[in-house]
């Protein structure tokens, strides 16, 4: 019964310990920057043109790409007309 106890213990507190990712990709920013480094890399959304992610870039092991998630404000969809 101890075992059990500590088991469930020591799980417990690893998954709490455990360090936890927020959201790569911001949806209110159109462009994306991605880094490279020998412990892992990162991406950061937070560029509102290319030009800007490529100033950031520069000399830097890094690109830039187009923000899969973005979207754009209050942007709807057309209406389809139906036929009555």
């Amino acid at each position: 019964m101890r075992l059990l106890a500590c088991t469930i213990l020591t799980i417990a507190t690893v998954l709490m310990v455990a360090p936890t990712r927020a959201q790569t990709y911001d949806p209110n920013y159109p462009v994306c920057i991605q880094t490279y480094s020998i412990g892992g890399g990162s991406i950061d959304c937070s560029f509102t043109s290319l030009a800007q992610c490529a100033a950031s870039a520069s000399g830097r092991s890094a690109q830039c790409l187009n923000n899969p998630y973005f979207t754009q404000g209050s942007r709807k969809p057309p209406r389809q007309r139906g036929v009555y």
